[in-house]
């Protein structure tokens, strides 16, 4: 699969206001979309490329675990000055899990929170 195979299957995702990335089962990087790319444009083209090298142990380790369960996590960062959301989940094809999806969302510091 390449950048294009993403770009067809979901136009929407190379404008939406978030990043993506999507990896394979093994850690190799399929598809960033336009944020992602521009987020990570000196580190150069990492499509094609393994996320592993690029974490902590730890980072690793939880990466692997939501591969092996399918369990997702969800965590906020500082960044740059800016608030996100981190969202990683396991994809699946066929019912199998075949990778991971992170979404990266910039959030106001203030945002609010309802229960509903």
């Amino acid at each position: 699969m390449d950048i294009s195979d993403f770009t067809s299957m979901c136009p929407w995702s190379e404008e939406v206001n978030c990043a993506i990335t999507v990896c394979d089962a093994e850690g190799v990087i399929l598809y960033m979309n336009k944020r992602a790319r521009e987020t990570f444009a000196s580190h150069g083209d990492l499509i094609g490329k393994n996320l592993f090298p690029c974490h902590s142990e730890q980072s690793q380790e939880k990466i692997r675990h939501m591969l092996a369960t399918g369990e997702s996590n969800a965590y906020t960062i500082s960044k740059n000055g800016q608030r996100k959301v981190i969202y990683q989940t396991p994809w699946r094809r066929d019912g199998k899990i075949d990778g991971m999806v992170e979404f990266s969302m910039v959030v106001p510091e203030d945002m609010p929170h309802y229960i509903r």
